[in-house]
């Protein structure tokens, strides 16, 4: 255990905050967004660094159904997810703060109601998504591949509890990063909608078997692009994998679940020596790219030559074709991938080979023309604002353990 400093001393979460599992809502409690319904927060709805992400795609409950009120989220509300989505623990145990947003919470979340008189809501947030905290969880779990968590392990774990105007002091310093950090995000938020929303102006009413407009045409993913699918060296040969910046960046589905559109970092580099043994394909620059395994439908585009695992397909540019990133970005995202095969298990059903045989709509080069005119600068702006974010959650995080051990002190 680390040395606090002076006036500092550790406590349970219990011990500051109520702490619960969400409702165990049935198939048929769940609707469609209408007047008398209220969305439903699930785990997939939490990101790293405890930000919320709203897909649009919700599940809702309907008003009809009466359950106990301390299901809905209140302002200050901690909410973590308690199921491993991969059962690889990658995206196990995430928590997001709520601000001001309104959520009925499912069984898979539990719900950390901090008592604001004993721990400052904001300081303890941040110290949840510490590695170290993370790590304590595991601990007090007494497992490192349990995938699901329960509300008892939450209560046992430890935190740091400096005194409560310290606490502010911390909690003011880190939110000064998040909060020019959300500005960013929100403007992006706002510029991909306006991108979706033109896209869908323009293309969206257009179905495969339609009659389609003059010198439109339906073409094959496989066809229209180079599409190829990353690789895993052996994972036992560990030589071939690296957390330092050499060779090129490996790109996981944890990394893209942890980008917006554009992705910039991964949690692990191959090397340049693996690369060229296991003829890693190499993914250029502003490359759309797919997950279809595990998390099907997760899209990112690339911003420098990178790799990725077999998890991972790859929309690459032919250079004669007049097709952009951008579009068929927009055109995947608003695929609904449930729908395509009728498997009950999508995650078994999704392969290389269908999405090379995909069939997609293709408009003629004057409509692509004019619409990359608007959504590129979209785009662009996009990509500008989140290298901006880069720096911010590069301090954020380095500050991060330091301030919650103790090694950084502010003023208070």
């Amino acid at each position: 255990m680390p040395q606090l400093p002076a006036g500092w001393k550790e406590a349970t979460l219990e011990e500051v905050a109520d702490v619960w599992n969400g409702y165990a809502f049935k198939s048929s409690d769940l609707w469609e967004k209408a007047d008398n319904t209220f969305p439903v927060f699930k785990m997939w709805n939490i990101e790293r660094w405890g930000w919320l992400k709203i897909t649009g795609k919700e599940d809702y409950y309907c008003w009809n159904i009466e359950i106990d009120k301390r299901f809905f989220t209140q302002k200050h509300d901690i909410l973590i997810s308690m199921t491993d989505m991969q059962a690889s623990m990658e995206l196990l145990w995430y928590s997001a703060r709520i601000k001001n947003e309104k959520f009925v919470v499912n069984q898979r979340v539990g719900i950390i109601r901090p008592i604001v008189w004993k721990i400052n809501p904001i300081y303890l947030s941040y110290f949840m998504n510490t590695k170290f905290y993370i790590n304590r969880l595991r601990t007090t779990a007494n497992s490192w591949v349990q995938v699901n968590l329960t509300t008892a392990w939450i209560k046992n774990s430890l935190i740091h509890l400096p005194p409560l105007p310290e606490q502010q002091a911390i909690a003011a310093v880190l939110s000064s990063f998040d909060d020019k950090i959300e500005l960013l995000r929100a403007e992006n938020q706002t510029l991909e909608q306006m991108g979706q929303e033109l896209f869908k102006e323009r293309f969206g009413k257009w179905k495969i078997g339609d009659e389609l407009p003059e010198g439109w045409r339906v073409g094959k993913l496989g066809e229209e692009f180079d599409v190829s699918i990353g690789r895993t060296p052996p994972r036992a040969e560990s030589e071939w994998f690296s957390n330092k910046p050499i060779g090129k960046k490996w790109i996981s589905i944890k990394d893209m679940v942890n980008s917006w559109i554009y992705i910039f970092n991964t949690s692990e580099f191959l090397t340049d020596e693996a690369i060229a043994k296991f003829n890693i394909p190499i993914i250029p620059n502003n490359t759309t790219i797919l997950s279809f395994k595990m998390t099907v439908g997760k899209l990112a585009i690339t911003t420098e030559d990178m790799l990725s695992n077999e998890a991972i397909a790859h929309f690459k540019l032919k250079s004669n074709s007049v097709l952009s990133s951008e579009f068929i970005y927009c055109y995947l995202s608003n695929l609904d991938f449930n729908s395509l095969w009728s498997t009950s298990s999508i995650v078994t059903a999704i392969n290389s080979t269908i999405i090379k045989e995909l069939s997609c709509i293709i408009p003629d080069q004057e409509t692509l023309s004019k619409f990359d005119l608007v959504i590129k600068p979209l785009f662009n702006k996009i990509r500008a604002n989140s290298e901006q974010i880069q720096p911010l959650s590069s301090t954020r995080d380095q500050l991060l353990p330091k301030l919650m051990s103790g090694e950084v002190r502010v003023e208070f």
